[in-house]
């Protein structure tokens, strides 16, 4: 931690920060339940879920348990973890503004639900520290002149050349205050109501890794760190991925390290893969897990063009990780479907193509700024069901090519995370967008209990048959080791129809799954390769019988299957 700290920090800072951060961590130790890594820290058996806490809602009872009941009543057998989006007090962008670090949002229910949840599902929490909100303690009482805080945040001169910022969106990167000291400029990376934390002042890292200790005294066994990548500003730089942002999430890895060993830091960063996979760090000094930002729209554009190529050679170009790292593989989010991921992978051809079918589907699109009077596209805001088919395809196809799209999330190599809203089968929420104003929320419905309970009672509803889909893939992944995080795999490229692999159990090599999965629609015949004489179908439970050393396939449009040898 000393070599860590004296890389960001002047000597005496350094010194200063080392002695509080072993008062902190003496203070919370007892807080904290022993932990020590004695297996995997991931396993083919993981699934996470995502979800804001009041995504289920009913009458006379907290959101958070109303969530925590569903999830035992439909998926407890299924899942082993549980993202809850930022669950504290905020006042805008659905909660990615916070105003309390260290509460609850009691519109949602109390730490004693957080930590309920906790006993049946190993939780995500949000670290949302790039930011705080407008609305916080913390700024209030800067903008009232008390020098506790006069350094918490980022005063900058409004006449400086910002040219060479990273900008995650088309808003102005400085927001005019009033404050007992007169006009300041301050730092505002995300909106005027996100407000930049300042870590160059040692008392805000303090507050900021006693909050990473607090949670995980109130059951965070992952830490998601947002925005990560914009912690440290630095003038003249481009203030994203600087060496200062790696060493301190370092400095945090071994803070966790040391108190609670099994608890994952995870690193959200929505840039291109290059950037993405650095917070990996040497693969055991930093993130244990990075956000997989290019898998969406690659499985959106193989889906929408029927053609694996870019996803296969992508996936194939893959750095194998250490046994201390793994991706944490996505679809959809709370969040769109980024495109930047995807530069140098897709055509700017490609990616206009993949917006047309977006806005036909009912979606938007979302700009950035690219600082120099340009704007560029940033996100793909629309449900991950509707993004895949056009609005007219009879339901029965949409389930097929959406059931297909998730194998591919549950196939490759990583953790998958699953989106409430996959898992439900849920639509394009378009009153949300027309209440709010802003695209995101054509994702984030609310729903009703009652009325969800209905639908999935019914066999014939979307909702019943994605969510059987989903729980009978995700139970016959959990039940072989060649699915496990770090277990090897290799791409087939068999035919561009057909995105197909092979995972191999890292404990046995001779047992192998070969992933197949026809992104098209019509059917796919191929010839496997296989010295083995039968190849077993996890998911028909159809057997094939190999002749002179090879497995011939034949797969219906949007067929998956999952051959093991």
């Amino acid at each position: 931690m000393e070599e860590k700290l004296q890389f960001i920090y002047e000597q005496q800072d350094a010194a200063y920060l080392l002695t509080n951060i072993q008062r902190l961590m003496g203070e919370y130790e007892s807080t904290i339940p022993s932990q020590s890594r004695n297996r995997d820290f991931v396993s083919e058996k993981d699934t996470i879920l995502i979800t804001y806490g009041d995504t289920i809602k009913e009458d006379g009872k907290a959101p958070l348990q109303s969530l925590h009941e569903f999830l035992n009543d439909h998926v407890k057998e299924t899942l082993t973890g549980v993202h809850v989006l930022p669950f504290y007090p905020f006042s805008s962008d659905d909660g990615f503004s916070v105003i309390d670090y260290f509460a609850v949002d009691p519109k949602l229910g109390s730490w004693e639900d957080v930590e309920s949840l906790s006993d049946d599902y190993e939780l995500m929490f949000d670290a949302v520290i790039n930011h705080i909100s407008a609305k916080s303690e913390w700024f209030q009482e800067y903008l009232k002149g008390n020098p506790a805080y006069q350094d918490f945040f980022i005063e900058a001169d409004p006449e400086a050349d910002y040219s060479k910022v990273t900008r995650p969106r088309a808003l102005p990167l400085l927001t005019k205050f009033e404050t007992a000291n007169g006009s300041k400029y301050i730092w505002t990376t995300f909106s005027e109501d996100q407000i930049d934390l300042n870590y160059k002042n040692p008392e805000l890292v303090l507050k900021i890794i006693e909050l990473l200790l607090f949670y995980i005294s109130k059951g965070a066994k992952l830490i998601r760190l947002d925005a990560i990548g914009f912690l440290w500003k630095e003038m003249g730089t481009s203030c994203i991925h600087l060496d200062q942002t790696h060493e301190m999430i370092q400095l945090f890895r071994n803070i966790v390290d040391t108190i609670a060993p099994d608890t994952i830091l995870i690193t959200e960063t929505n840039v291109p893969h290059k950037d993405n996979i650095s917070y990996f760090g040497n693969g055991f000094n930093e993130a244990r897990m990075v956000y997989q930002f290019p898998l969406p729209p690659l499985t959106l554009h193989t889906f929408l063009t029927g053609d694996a190529s870019h996803l296969a050679d992508w996936a194939s170009s893959l750095e194998e990780t250490t046994e201390e790292t793994t991706y944490f593989n996505f679809l959809a989010s709370h969040d769109g479907i980024g495109v930047r991921p995807v530069e140098g992978i897709l055509t700017d051809g490609e990616v206009e193509a993949m917006i047309d079918s977006v806005h036909a589907h009912g979606g938007y699109v979302s700009y950035k700024d690219n600082g120099d009077g340009t704007k560029s596209p940033y996100e793909l805001n629309i449900n991950y069901f509707d993004a895949l088919s056009h609005p007219e395809d009879p339901q029965d196809r949409k389930v097929k090519r959406f059931a297909a799209a998730q194998s591919v999330l549950l196939s490759v190599t990583g953790v998958p995370g699953i989106y409430i809203h996959s898992m439900l089968g849920s639509r394009n929420y378009q009153e949300g967008v027309k209440e709010t104003g802003r695209y995101r929320s054509i994702n984030r419905e609310k729903l009703d209990r009652g009325k969800l309970e209905q639908e999935l009672a019914d066999p014939a509803s979307v909702r019943s048959q994605v969510l059987e889909n989903m729980k009978q893939l995700i139970r016959i992944r959990t039940a072989e080791r060649a699915f496990h995080p770090n277990s090897p795999q290799e791409v087939l490229k068999l035919n561009k129809h057909v995105f197909s692999i092979v995972r191999t159990n890292k404990d046995s090599p001779e047992e192998k799954v070969f992933v197949l999965i026809n992104v098209s629609d019509n059917p796919q015949s191929l010839s496997l390769d296989s010295d083995s004489q039968t190849a077993h179908d996890l998911i028909s439970g159809k057997t094939y019988v190999s002749g002179s050393g090879k497995l011939s396939v034949t797969l219906q449009p949007y067929q998956v299957a999952w051959l093991k040898v």
